[in-house]
């Protein structure tokens, strides 16, 4: 039984919920656990969407410092595999993933937060990557994920000074996608996972693949991946409801089962 992340389901929505007080500090404990959940998330049929919440009171206020601190380089050298595949194995969930983010998330908190497909946040909610000011730098995506989301010169303007980033400043520069006053943020993270509960899994796992993939890549590769993964949605039973119910009773009909 995982101590500080578990996995709660309820109609349709998976949230993978951090529990670490005060400030869900994300150990090599915490990265064991977010790999078990985000396989969890992976493997099970009954969710369809995933929310990513760290409570009331913070997302998640970074890595484990105490327990950095003391590494060699050496040590480090084996750690930052785990530091870094924890987050990606949230953002390699093949379901819409949402961030709901309360207080802070900063370090390898923001850093998750990244992963998600979207972020909602709440309106006092505090961002950044402020390693920088501990001498190290970002180790679990955010010198990628944040430039590719905000562009290079504000993702270095960020890192480089290690500044907390407001929620408005967030939204203003794509950071987050939407604020709500704090009460609300789980609500309206799982208010947008519930819409994907019925929704065709196999086509929106392709086109988050062909997103994420094609972002990696150069446009011409990326509209192969896209080709590819267009053609085999044609071999599943949710590509014949959803073309049927259009033709016999139009758009938004269809009742999909995820094969």
């Amino acid at each position: 039984m995982a101590e500080f992340v578990r996995l709660e389901v309820s109609d349709g929505v998976g949230t993978i919920r951090l529990d670490r007080p005060k400030m869900n500090a994300i150990s090599v404990q915490v990265q064991h656990e977010l790999r078990a959940a985000a396989a969890e998330a992976t493997e099970r049929d009954d969710v369809r969407a995933v929310v990513v919440y760290g409570g009331e009171r913070v997302f998640a206020a970074g890595n484990d410092v105490k327990e950095m601190a003391g590494l060699s380089h050496a040590e480090m050298v084996k750690l930052s595999a785990s530091v870094s595949s924890a987050v990606t194995a949230v953002a390699r969930i093949p379901k819409p993933v949402v961030a709901a983010i309360t207080g802070y998330a900063l370090g390898g908190g923001c850093e998750l937060a990244l992963a998600a497909d979207v972020r909602i946040a709440a309106d006092d909610a505090t961002l950044g990557q402020p390693e920088v000011l501990l001498g190290i730098i970002p180790g679990a995506g955010g010198t990628q994920r944040l430039a590719r989301l905000v562009g290079p010169s504000r993702a270095k303007d960020i890192i480089f000074t290690g500044r907390f980033v407001k929620a408005e400043e967030a939204l203003a520069i794509g950071l987050v996608d939407r604020l709500v006053p704090a009460a609300e943020v789980h609500d309206a993270a799982l208010a947008w996972a519930a819409q994907f509960s019925s929704a065709a899994a196999l086509a929106l796992r392709a086109a988050k693949e062909s997103i994420d993939r094609g972002l990696e890549t150069d446009l011409e590769t990326g509209l192969e991946i896209e080709r590819q993964q267009f053609a085999a949605l044609f071999a599943t039973e949710d590509r014949t409801r959803g073309m049927t119910s259009f033709v016999e009773s139009g758009p938004g009909r269809a009742t999909f089962v995820g094969r």
